[in-house]
Formats: C-alpha cells, structure tokens, sequence
C-alpha cells in the first residue's frame, strides 16, 4: 500500500523536526464546539496533527459532528484514533488503523478491523497500518481492549511486538501508556523498541512536560501524543515548551 498524503506530510515533518507531536482529543468527553476550540489553540502551539478518538466511543453523530467542526478550524491532518468500530468518521483525513497486538481478545487484533475496513474503503479514509502496544496497566484502554500490558521492567518484550509489527507490514508502531496514567512509557523502552522497529514510533500517555518529552524523543520517539494536558484549562504555555523541547535543535 502506497504512502497516502497525511503520512508522508508526517513523515516530512518528522525528517524537517526531528520529532514532533500530535494533539489528542478525546472524544467522549469533549463537545464539538471544546473539541476544535482545542485543536485550534494545540496548532497554534505547534502540533502537526490533530488526533480525535477514545477508548469506549460509540457515538458516531457526536464524533462526526466533531470532525467536521476541527476541520473548519485547522489546517492540519486529522486523523482518527479508533477504539472500536464506531470510531470512524467519513470527514476526517486519515485514520490510524491499528491492532492492539497485545490483547488477549482476537476482536481487538483483527476482528474490529475487519469489520471497519469497508468503511474506511468506501469513504476514502487515509489509512496509516499501524501496530497498537499497550505499556504497564495502560489505563481505559487497557482495561477495555483486554491487554496483556509489557511490564516496564522488559523492553525487550515491547521490540519483539514491534518488530512483529514491521514484518506484518506495519509501519507505525504505537507504544502506549494509557490515559492520564502515571508514569509514561520509559525512554529505555523507548530506545529499546527504536533499535528493534524500522518505522516510525510513536509514544503516548503521561507525558506533561518538556523534561519527560525531550528524553522520550532523545531516545528515539518520532512523534509524542498529548492527551491529558490537554484537558488542563490553560495548556499553551507547556504545550509550546513540549513542542520546542523536541525539535532538533
């Protein structure tokens, strides 16, 4: 499958950058008229991409309706971030198609997928194949999608998932640590999955600052998912300090 244009523009961004991050909002508990309030003011700050999504979504009206209303306001990729099959809205650009490869249900692996994949087809959605790896408890989604969550004390576990993931074709890889979770996927585990995964890796969940932001993106991060700042009343200021403290210098 050829490269579509969110994800080379992404590609782009991260050889120009070095790293770079994505704004994550959450889709249950936002209104269409919060959600692109923030996505408007998280690229003003610096994100290549908006991401819209969550772990137990199912209102499908809500999520399109949120859509299409950050659209109107940004000029940067969104993209959808699935938890299940009703996370799919035909107005957004691309969409993150991802296994939870480490669920011990097969519905999450590749049975949602399957089921969504006509949908995606018919609206003409991006898609981004990538591989879905929870990290430690990994919060809602970890609870919901039934993960064997990679303890943190073995890296090595992650970089076999993930190099799994490149041999199914793969070429994202998502480490995940769940939302609003304390702490964040660790850098070892970070540069152990890099040196393993020949793709582009990218790091979510408990990540609130530019001290954690800049050792997760030294360790090999190429792009940092920002969710939970996200919910704080007055981000900007630590969302720009995240931005800048990533980038090559």
């Amino acid at each position: 499958m050829r490269l579509g244009p969110v994800e080379t523009r992404l590609r782009a961004e991260i050889r120009k950058k070095g790293t770079i991050c994505l704004a994550l909002v959450d889709s249950e508990e936002a209104t269409p008229k919060t959600a692109a309030d923030v996505a408007k003011r998280s690229q003003e700050c610096g994100v290549s991409a908006i991401l819209i999504g969550g772990s137990t979504a199912i209102d499908q009206i809500q999520l399109d309706a949120m859509v299409r209303r950050i659209k109107q306001v940004v000029t940067s990729p969104v993209i959808l971030f699935p938890g299940n099959v009703t996370g799919v809205s035909p107005h957004a650009d691309a969409i993150l198609f991802m296994s939870l490869l480490n669920s011990d249900n097969p519905y999450f692996i590749v049975e949602a997928q399957a089921l969504g994949a006509p949908a995606v087809k018919k609206y003409g959605i991006e898609a981004i194949p990538t591989g879905y790896i929870i990290v430690g408890e990994g919060g809602a989604i970890g609870f919901v999608g039934r993960a064997r969550g990679i303890p943190a004390s073995k890296p090595r576990l992650a970089a076999m998932y993930a190099l799994a993931a490149q041999y199914f074709g793969m070429r994202f890889v998502y480490l995940e640590g769940g939302s609003g979770v304390t702490p964040h996927v660790s850098a070892s585990m970070v540069s152990e999955v890099k040196r393993a995964f020949d793709g582009i890796l990218v790091v979510g969940g408990g990540i609130r600052d530019a001290v954690a932001a800049s050792k997760i993106a030294k360790a090999g991060a190429d792009a940092l998912v920002l969710g939970t700042l996200l919910e704080e009343k007055s981000f900007e200021a630590t969302l720009r300090r995240i931005v800048r403290a990533v980038q090559k210098e």
